[in-house]
């Protein structure tokens, strides 16, 4: 007897593939620290962004259930991709290999474990906890999304900070003014441009169903 497969909506299925490339390549961009104008803060931020207006944004449109279950489902790329880097930088490299490239690609693409624990407990509270935030604050009304969308990424932000520095550098090196300077510019950048990057995903999620 035939089982006919489950219809994944166009919006989902698209908001998930960009959210798995959005997981993977926020760690790899995190390497290089941007200068906006007076505020400094790891480029990985704009990817993690994306990620959190992404989840929001499915929030919306499928609900709190499938939004948590997007954040979970992207521990599998992030897990995958974590011990790959590990593995291609363990392999012996080619002789004929570009050699300043030899050197700098471990230091581009690998992290120590502490860091790679706190990224992961960093991602999975915070994503979960904006999800959380942003649906409560719906209230059934689904009003409001680029409001909501600032507030809840201004706390997970906050938390993600917390999380990474302290797990990452406590005991390491001082990071009270190396949190409150990322707090800062993370803040900052949510309520720039939270509102455009929700307001447009909930906005292309409607449409691409509608299609």
């Amino acid at each position: 007897m035939d089982t006919q497969a489950p219809v994944i909506p166009r919006a989902l299925f698209v908001f998930s593939v960009l959210y798995g490339g959005m997981v993977c390549i926020a760690g790899v961009l995190g390497v290089k620290q941007v200068a906006l104008g007076p505020l400094a803060v790891e480029a990985g931020i704009f990817a993690f962004l994306i990620l959190v207006a992404l989840s929001s944004a499915v929030a919306e449109l499928f609900g709190q259930r499938t939004a948590t279950s997007l954040v979970r489902l992207g521990f599998v790329p992030l897990l995958v991709s974590a011990a790959l880097i590990q593995i291609v930088v363990a392999l012996p490299h080619d002789p004929g290999m570009y050699p300043p490239a030899i050197d700098a690609f471990p230091v581009v693409v690998g992290q120590g474990a502490r860091m790679m624990i706190a990224g992961l407990i960093s991602y999975g509270i915070s994503q979960s906890l904006n999800v959380l935030i942003f649906s409560k604050l719906s209230r059934g009304e689904g009003r409001g999304v680029w409001l909501r969308g600032i507030i809840a990424s201004v706390i997970s932000q906050i938390i993600d900070t917390l999380l990474f520095i302290s797990i990452s550098f406590f005991g390491e090196r001082p990071i009270l003014g190396l949190m409150a300077g990322q707090m800062l510019t993370k803040v900052i950048l949510s309520v720039v441009l939270m509102p455009f990057l929700i307001t447009a995903l909930v906005a292309l999620g409607r449409r691409l169903d509608r299609a």
